[in-house]
Parts: C-alpha cells; structure tokens; sequence
C-alpha cells in the first residue's frame, strides 16, 4: 500500500516530500485519537447506509477502537515514510484486515478527515481551558473575599487616583475572565459543527448521512454546505485564536500588575523566596521571573489572529496546502495558554498580600481628595464648587484627609459583589455542552 493517500506510480522528489510534509508527523500525533473517532463514526455510518457490508464494518470498527485505546494512551506511532495520521491509520488497518481497511476511504477525502479532526481536537482542548479559566475565576473571586478589606492606591495614568483594595484587585480578574469564557463559548460553537461527508469540498456522490455522523460525533449540528465546511478551514482556527488572545489579554495584564505590585517602590505584594529566581552579581534579588514570562508569553499569544488571517488571507475558496501552516502555530499555542493558567492557578494563592497604611503614608494622602469632594456635595455645596474648594485646599497644603470611607454601590470598596459574579461565571458555564459531545463519544468507542 502507498504510505500516502493521495499517491499514484510515479515517485515523488524526496526534497519535495520532506518540505511538503513539515511538522505534519509530529503535529498529527496529537490528533490521532480524533482521527481515530472519525473513522469510527464514518464506518458506523458507512454500513448503516449499505457501502460497507455488516461484517467488514464490524472488523473495521474492532481495529479501530483497539487503535484508539493506543492512541490515547499515548502509544500510537506514525511510522517512517508516512506522511501523516490519515494514512497511518488506513495503513495499520489494511495489514490488519486486507481489502476491508481499504473501504473506510469511500466517502471522503484527506481534507474532510483535516477538518473533522480539528474540530473534534479544538472541542476537546476548549473544553480543558474553559475548565482552567473558570477554576482560576474562582479562585481569584475567592482571594477578593479572603482580602476585601485590605486597602491598595488605585491609580489612572499610573499616577495615584483614589482608594482601592485587593477585593476590587482580585475580583476585578474574576470577573474579567467570564468574559473571555464568553469568548471562548462563541469559538466552541462555531469548533461544534460537523464537517465530515463533505469530502474535497465538493460533497459526494455516494448517500452519506451527514447528520448521523453529527450525532455519532456529538457535534451539535453539521456545517450545511460543503464549500462552507471547507472554507471554515482557517475561519475556525482565528475564531479560536481570538479567544486564546482575548484570555492572554486578561491573564497578561493580571501578571504585569504582579511584576509592579511586587516591586520594592510599590510593595504591595509579595512572592514567597521560593517562586522567585536571583541574580548572579546582586545577592538581594528576588525576582519575579515566573509572572514576567507569564506576561511575555500571553504578549506573543495576542499576535495568534494576526498569524491565523495572515496564512489565509485572500485565499480563495477551496482547499490550499497553505492550511497545513496553521496547525504549526495553533497547536503550541494551546499549550501555552494551558501551561499559563496553570501557573497562574500555583502561584497567586501563595503570593502574600500586603496591605497599605493609606491614611498614614504622605505618597497616599491625594488618594481622599474624592472622598472630601463627596462629603462637600452630601453637605449642599455643588459639587463643582465643592470640586474647586479641595483643589484650592491642595494647591494651598492645607488638604486634610478624610479617613472615613461610605463606598456602598454594587461593585464598590464596600459592596464588592461577588456573589453575583459566582452567578454570572456558573451561567455563563452551563451554556457550553460538554456532556453531550463526551456521551456521543462514549458511546462510539464503547459500542
């Protein structure tokens, strides 16, 4: 058998195929078990459709699902001289079961095998970081609670602006990471459509049943049009680069305000000897080394949909080799976003939270002069004069501090909230479907 699908007699310059074949091999690793489920449901539904007899489909389907058990298990190999997961898989099962594994191709082509393998890939890694966004959610919601009254200088153009505290700090990145599950629920739904049975992009002349495979698969619908299943190619690799940026976005900046908070001129945080790193001539250092490269690396992940709509843009309609580029830069991507929230979820709650004497400390004093406005206007007085009044009171030194805070609003010093932003996180997590694709896909490696 030829080790590619698409392989005729003549042979190919092995320069070529080197080049043409890239981190394929490597990269298709991780999508054998997806593969692998494809297959399982386009068999399934093969033989249902009379293209495949009852026996042969039942072989077809016991190799394949010995074949996945490798594969998650981390123990399946592409072999030297294959170009990549599809043919892998078709090889294994035709030394295994002769002409029958040479019948699972009828139907489709490499290309719908690519999409639906992406597609049931990135439903799966969606579901792991959605799962990690959430829990660090929590945990940042919790610590607001753990240290609501512990007062910080809350700054606009980095100059002091007025009282702030961890409790707004904390539950700030709480409630900032539901909206990138929010974006993370647009990407799932647009990763969730079923693909398979559009072939090259042209469809096929054989009956398939598109819409068993969608409920083999667990996706919630197919992609209608098959031009469209192939044009998503790309599409749905920026729509999820959108949302690893949007999550780099809110955990990068959460790790810059670490690397400030945590330095001496502000001291408002501190990371315990061991999360830290020194230097090799300054025997004080302790270094925030782990949230710098937390910054760093979501810096790099928010350029991902400028590389994604660079490697497709103004490609036509149809399928172009170009798409093969985009797993090269998605894939690690991922893995990146994981490793970070990861690392996000060890170290804050072992970094120290170190409060501020406020009213005391003469670098703070400026921080009241809203709450001096406020108490004016309560008094009568119009709040543009009484806006006047302090600053003259300022410019003169004559300012004296009210120490006294009344912040009573939602989402306020005093009324942080968070119960509602518990609700508004445990919403926004029922809507994704979870349980249905992981029952769909029990029940096709089980049955």
């Amino acid at each position: 058998m030829a080790d590619k699908l698409w392989q005729k007699d003549y042979p190919l310059d092995q320069r070529i195929a080197d080049f043409t074949v890239g981190r394929d091999r490597e990269l298709d690793l991780e999508l054998a078990p997806f593969d692998i489920l494809g297959s399982l449901a386009h068999v399934t539904m093969l033989e249902e459709v009379g293209l495949i007899d009852a026996p042969a489909a039942r072989r077809c389907k016991e190799k394949l699902r010995e074949l996945y058990r490798l594969a998650n298990n981390g123990k399946f190999l592409i072999e030297d001289g294959v170009e990549d997961v599809h043919s892998q898989v078709e090889l294994l099962l035709t030394r295994s079961l002769g002409d029958d594994g040479k019948k699972i191709h009828s139907g489709r082509s490499r290309n719908d095998q690519v999409l639906v393998d992406l597609r049931l890939y990135f439903r799966h890694r969606i579901r792991g970081i959605v799962e990690q966004t959430a829990e660090l959610s929590r945990t940042l919601t919790e610590l607001s609670e753990e240290h609501k009254n512990k007062l910080i200088p809350g700054y606009t153009h980095l100059q002091v602006a007025m009282v702030s505290s961890f409790g707004l700090w904390f539950g700030a990145y709480g409630e900032a990471l539901i909206d990138d599950l929010r974006l993370w629920k647009a990407a799932y739904e647009v990763v969730d459509q079923n693909p398979l049975g559009s072939a090259a992009g042209y469809g096929s002349s054989f009956p398939l049943d598109r819409d068993r495979t969608t409920e083999l698969l667990g996706f919630s619908a197919p992609v209608v049009n098959v031009v469209a299943a192939q044009m998503g190619r790309g599409k749905t690799e920026l729509t999820v680069a959108f949302a690893i940026a949007g999550l780099a976005q809110t955990i990068g900046k959460m790790a810059m305000d670490v690397c400030l908070y945590s330095s001496q001129n502000f001291g408002f945080l501190q990371l315990p000897d061991d999360l830290t790193t020194g230097s090799s001539i300054m025997p004080h250092k302790k270094n925030p080394d782990v949230f710098e490269l937390l910054r760093g690396r979501c810096n790099l992940l928010q350029s991902l949909p400028a590389q994604m709509a660079q490697l497709t843009t103004n490609l036509p309609s149809g399928y172009h080799r170009d798409f093969q580029l985009l797993k090269e830069a998605i894939f690690p991507a991922l893995d990146q976003l994981e490793t970070g929230l990861a690392i996000a979820l060890y170290a804050l709650p072992r970094t120290r939270v170190r409060a501020q004497e406020l009213p005391t400390d003469p670098r703070y004093t400026y921080l009241y002069s809203v709450e001096a406005v406020n108490n004016l206007v309560l008094e009568g007085v119009p709040f543009r004069d009484a806006y006047q009044r302090v600053g003259k009171d300022i410019e003169g030194g004559t300012f004296v501090p009210p120490t006294e805070l009344k912040h009573t609003h939602l989402g306020s010093l005093g009324n942080l909230g968070n119960e509602r932003i518990d609700r508004k996180r445990e919403e926004v997590l029922g809507q994704f479907d979870f349980a249905r694709s992981a029952r769909a896909l029990g029940d096709l490696v089980e049955n």
